[in-house]
């Protein structure tokens, strides 16, 4: 389906670009995703300890065990097996260059000393060729051994010299095919063949003269890497070359492997690229993929999976067979085992090893509110696409811990951000004291800032620590969640303690000038949404727009839930009296300097509740085209849980393929790794869409971005936490999103 709808596409734009011709039809948009299976990667490391050195060379056997080359010999993991152990006696290691294996599955080893064979667990010294041997390399002819003092061939029982014009820094040898060999080496390519050695060398010939791998692809190419990235050589004639502008991450070019699909693997140190037949390329980088970036070797095994050497150990980057369906009951599983702490918080988690999520602890987080509410809207959804009793339990156990956040406060409608047991003994942002000069500091720096010195409050019976100084982002998840609960899940006795809940929340905001007021009689740093502050104080001009735009919401969500004509007024004087449909008009007009990428996801939650609300046809236009013209500025970010929301408050079904494609791209991996993409040499630091932060000009796919929280910025350069693991609710509730919408069709039974 998506080949096919790509493949249109491709047609489309091809026609239009033709001079005279006559414009086509534009192509029909995909808006149903039948799914089926597709081959999911995943990351496994094997480190070696830090004696062993970097892995040189390596190879898998034809029973699945991997052997590598490294500074201090030549070492084995067994299939199944996490640890290495020595592959040959103590005496004969040290050194070693190259592994391979050869036509009858014995494995070969080059080292400082000698050249060995392995066959049956029996190892034998291969005599003939003088070591040092920097590159073992099989062919159809024999085993080939190249390095500073000649090349050498291995056939039968016995060693013949070749003699090649070629140079002794020999780093990488490829067969012909037809008793040949291509050499990469520090001073150029060599082909040497029977009769005949060419040496490849000026810069019309090859990018640098500094050649590292070399490799040959589908139809007899030559791709040789190095310095500068890689020359692509047909018949001994330059015909392609892949540089950063075409996808290489680093002008350094370790390896050049073809794996049995006939993909290119270039290793580079900035991670391994790959290249289909069809010339498009994806990288693998950072630990999520690697256990090093650096990627010296490349090699396959039966399944054709890749095996990928490093410094500091060996990455295997695997595929199986998944569906979107079998993807969201592995992100289900994982959200239940590891991501709901009591009493039904959804969140991250903190790892007590690095990257380990064997072992782990609950850990509280600012927004968990906010994101406790994505989690009730996607059981929402879950619910109303499949009247899974489950689903409805889970969502009421959400609801109610986001009740309880306003109970436990025992205000008049202020909430709490998060709760915690109160035999915790740390907590993020813990009470603390502001002197007077810190004050003034903090004043000078941001005449809005709030110190909020108790910060963390204990409950009346004990049992919890509740957050306050709340924030409009969190009202705003809150709000959506209430509302997509509301319409699809809540039975009568439920939409009446929503009722309750909601207009205690808003009637709180209106009673206080509407600001959502802490416990000390002052509004939270970041919750207002009062005239006089968003019209008529020039400090909260960043917020005009945005803020107008969700207390509207705010109003019109109380107001179709209860009936209660003080929130309709109030929704009307602050349109009528006061602009704020004028100040929401300017969203996408607001200065750059203002704008960050978290308030198109607080858009995103208000869209639904104003389109599916709203009765008067004026308004109701007017929010229509808002939206519109909020999706058009968006559908760069490629972002499903954007493009769904539209298609659930503005019943269009659009964007389908980028939100699949995100969809069946994300990792499995959920550890909040560094992705820093400014080592990157394919890509260019920029500031722009968000002028204050750090960006690469090309939006990463979902396989290479940092742990998704729809809050970030997905352009932006993110320093992770190791430690830490993210929940999927991220992908989840897109997803459900996608299959109640039906647009997302569970795969053929």
């Amino acid at each position: 389906m998506t080949q096919r709808f790509f493949l249109l596409l491709s047609c489309a734009c091809w026609f239009a670009c033709k001079q005279n011709a006559p414009a086509p039809s534009a192509p029909t948009e995909t808006t149903v995703f039948h799914d089926t299976v597709f081959l999911q990667e995943y990351h496994e490391g094997y480190p070696t300890p830090a004696s062993v050195g970097e892995v040189r060379s390596l190879v898998v056997d034809d029973k699945a065990n991997v052997w590598i080359a490294t500074p201090a010999g030549v070492f084995v993991k067994k299939n199944n097996a996490m640890t290495w152990e020595a592959a040959l006696p103590a005496a004969e290691q040290g050194p070693a260059f190259s592994v391979a294996i050869d036509q009858d599955s014995a494995v070969w080893m080059s080292t400082w000393k000698a050249v060995f064979r392995m066959k049956h667990d029996v190892v034998s010294k291969r005599e003939g060729a003088t070591p040092p041997l920097s590159v073992l390399c099989p062919a159809k002819e024999g085993m080939y051994a190249a390095g500073p003092r000649g090349v050498w061939l291995f056939k039968g029982e016995g060693c013949e010299k070749k003699n090649y014009a070629v140079a002794r820094s020999i780093r990488d040898v490829a067969s012909d095919g037809d008793g040949g060999l291509w050499l990469a080496t520090d001073v150029g390519l060599y082909h040497a063949g029977q009769d005949s050695t060419q040496h490849f060398v000026d810069t019309t010939d090859v990018l640098s003269a500094y050649i590292r791998g070399v490799g040959l692809a589908n139809g007899g190419q030559v791709w040789a890497g190095g310095l500068g990235g890689v020359t692509v050589l047909q018949n001994g004639k330059k015909v392609r070359t892949l540089e950063p502008d075409e996808g290489i991450p680093s002008i350094n070019v370790n390896a050049v492997r073809r794996s049995p699909s006939g993909v290119m693997w270039i290793g580079t140190d900035m991670g391994v690229v790959r290249y289909a037949q069809d010339r498009s390329h994806s990288l693998r980088f950072s630990r999520r993929w690697l256990v090093d970036d650096k990627v010296n070797a490349v090699a396959f095994d039966a399944d054709g999976n890749a095996w990928l050497g490093t410094p500091k150990g060996v990455s295997a980057i695997k595929r199986k067979p998944m569906t979107l369906a079998s993807k969201e009951q592995y992100f289900y599983d994982v959200l239940m085992r590891r991501h709901i702490r009591e009493p039904w918080i959804a969140g991250q988690c903190r790892l007590l090893q690095e990257g380990d999520t064997t072992r782990w602890k609950p850990e509280d987080d600012d927004n968990d509110g906010e994101y406790t509410s994505n989690y009730l809207a996607m059981e929402s959804f879950r619910y109303a696409a499949t009247k899974s009793e489950d689903a409805k339990e889970k969502a009421r156990k959400a609801f109610r811990f986001l009740k309880l956040l306003q109970e436990v406060t025992e205000t008049d409608g202020f909430f709490a951000r998060t709760i915690v047991p109160s035999e915790w003994t740390f907590y993020h942002d813990g009470n603390r004291t502001y002197t007077d000069r810190e004050r003034a500091d903090e004043e000078v720096k941001e005449p809005r800032y709030k110190p909020v010195e108790i910060r963390w409050h204990k409950s009346r019976d004990g049992q919890w620590m509740w957050k306050g100084d709340t924030s409009s982002d969190e009202i705003c998840g809150h709000m959506f969640g209430y509302f997509i609960y509301y319409d699809l899940v809540a039975d009568e006795t439920e939409k009446k303690e929503i009722r309750a809940h909601v207009s205690k929340i808003v009637s709180h905001l209106m009673a206080h000038h509407f600001t959502l007021t802490d416990i000390d009689g002052q509004p939270t740093r970041w919750g207002v949404w009062s005239p006089d502050r968003l019209n008529r104080d020039p400090e909260w001009t960043p917020d005009r727009s945005l803020n107008s735009m969700e207390v509207l919401s705010f109003l019109k969500f109380a107001h179709y839930i209860t009936g209660e004509e003080k929130f309709q007024q109030e929704y009307l004087r602050l349109i009528q009296t006061e602009g704020y449909l004028d100040n929401m008009a300017n969203i996408p007009h607001q200065n750059p300097a203002w704008f960050i990428y978290f308030d198109v996801i607080l858009s995103a939650y208000q869209y639904p509740i104003l389109l599916k609300t709203e009765t008067d046809p004026k308004l109701k236009k007017f929010y229509e085209n808002h939206i519109d013209q909020w999706l058009e500025r968006r559908k760069g970010d490629h972002n499903p849980l954007i493009n769904f929301i539209y298609a659930y408050a503005r019943q269009q079904k659009k964007e389908l393929q980028p939100s699949v494609a995100f969809l069946t791209d994300t990792p499995l991996d959920l550890v909040d790794w560094s992705i820093d993409h400014t080592k990157r040499e394919d890509v260019r630091v920029v500031h722009t869409p968000v002028l204050g932060e750090v960006q690469v000009d090309a939006l990463p796919p979902a396989s290479i971005r940092a742990t998704v929280r729809w809050d970030k910025n997905p352009w932006g350069i993110n320093a992770g936490d190791h430690f830490m693991e993210r929940e999927p609710v991220f992908w989840l509730l897109p997803y459900w999103m996608g299959r109640y919408l039906g647009m997302i069709q569970e795969p053929a039974k």
